[in-house]
């Protein structure tokens, strides 16, 4: 047996013996318009689960981890959706600023951050997207200035996901007056119970609140919080970007099978499936599952060669447009009772919340405009497209 076999069973074996009692009811829950369901038990979950030391297995040994191989960390992620495991809460933390540390942080940054990431003590959200730079994260006006042994941060961010049960954000601000674009800019740790941070969490179509408005009105955070040199910012936010892409979106291709199957089941038992439009859509959702698959392990080839590719940004372009589309196929498959509420005022089915919170798919972490220009440009070489 292989090695990554072997890790293989030694997640599956954690898994049954411990997503059990207290923790057994909190299979499936969560997720992306779910994130409200049962949010401090899967907290607890996860700091059980860290524990024992199954948070931050790709991480090194160093910092934590278990300094799991990439073929093994693909193996806890397909493990753990595949026992319906609850959505992760440190999961920004854990994949986007705990890599970013350790590839651009300080000694002290590390120090003081990492453990507490591991331990899932503290929660992260991400200060990119403003009202006026959404996917053109280039255009942020959120400005920071150095006042003695504090940063101090005044702006406004939009779509923070999971800000209002985070501790820090990480934030790109412009600490370079009269600078562009992706110039000038830098990163900063800030903490969100500092004076001046206020939270607004944004109704979503589904009725919840995943996203946030977050302001700062002169919020300060130390001199020592900033990541990367000053005016590096781009660079570094760029590189979070790139973590956000690794090896937990095959986990996430696992659930998406599992929504496929839940709809072909649903098609069968309610006669949808007689018809032969519904079956052509239901093997175009297989073959597109399939197809997103295999380009994400092509662009984990290139992570594990130590350069990402253009599959990321196809990937992400494909996988978003997939999803979108099953919400929409799912919704057919209800027919017209798909319409109705499931209850008053406003309680959703899992297939009505999977059609409203997919339309989101296809704007967050770089929206399809984005993406194509970027595949055009970067990828392709073709012209740039016309700008102001």
């Amino acid at each position: 047996m292989s090695d990554v076999e072997e890790f293989r069973r030694e997640v599956r074996g954690w898994l049954r013996a411990h997503l059990t009692g207290e923790f057994a009811t909190l299979r499936g829950r969560g997720g992306p318009g779910r994130e409200h369901e049962a949010h401090p038990e899967r907290l607890a979950w996860e700091r059980h689960m860290a524990a024992h030391g199954w948070t931050c297995v790709g991480w090194p040994k160093e910092y934590g981890g278990r300094g799991a191989s990439l073929e093994e960390q693909v193996a806890f992620h397909e493990e753990y959706a595949l026992a319906d495991g609850p959505a992760r809460v440190g999961h920004i933390g854990e994949q986007l600023l705990g890599p970013t540390l350790i590839a651009f942080g300080t000694p002290a940054q590390r120090a003081r951050f990492l453990p507490r990431i591991v331990a899932v003590d503290e929660l992260w959200c991400q200060g990119y997207s403003e009202p006026d730079a959404g996917s053109d994260l280039a255009n942020v006006r959120t400005r920071a200035e150095r006042d003695g042994g504090s940063w101090v941060v005044t702006g406004q961010k939009v779509w923070t996901s999971g800000a209002h049960e985070a501790d820090w954000c990480f934030v790109v601000a412009r600490t370079e007056p009269g600078s562009t674009r992706h110039h000038g800019l830098s990163y900063l740790l800030v903490p969100l119970d500092a004076p001046g941070v206020e939270i607004r969490p944004i109704v979503q179509l589904t009725g919840t609140s995943e996203f946030n408005e977050v302001f700062f009105d002169g919020a300060r955070t130390d001199a020592g919080h900033l990541v990367g040199a000053p005016g590096e910012g781009w660079k570094v936010a760029m590189a979070t970007l790139g973590f956000e892409r690794g090896v937990s979106t095959l986990g996430q291709q696992v659930g998406f099978r599992r929504e496929l199957e839940a709809v072909i089941d649903l098609a069968r038992r309610n006669g949808a499936a007689a018809d032969p439009l519904v079956r052509d859509r239901i093997a175009r959702a297989w073959t597109g599952l399939e197809t997103i698959r295999f380009n994400a392990l092509r662009m984990l080839g290139g992570v594990a060669a130590g350069a990402p590719g253009p599959e990321a940004s196809i990937n992400k372009i494909f996988w978003a447009t997939w999803h979108r589309e099953l919400g929409e196929l799912a919704m057919d498959v209800c027919g017209a009772g798909g319409m109705l509420a499931a209850g008053a005022p406003y309680d959703l089915t899992d297939w009505q919340r999977l059609y409203l919170f997919s339309r989101a798919d296809t704007l967050y972490a770089g929206s399809n405009e984005i993406q194509r220009t970027i595949i055009a440009e970067r990828v392709l070489g073709l012209p740039k497209e016309a700008r102001p």
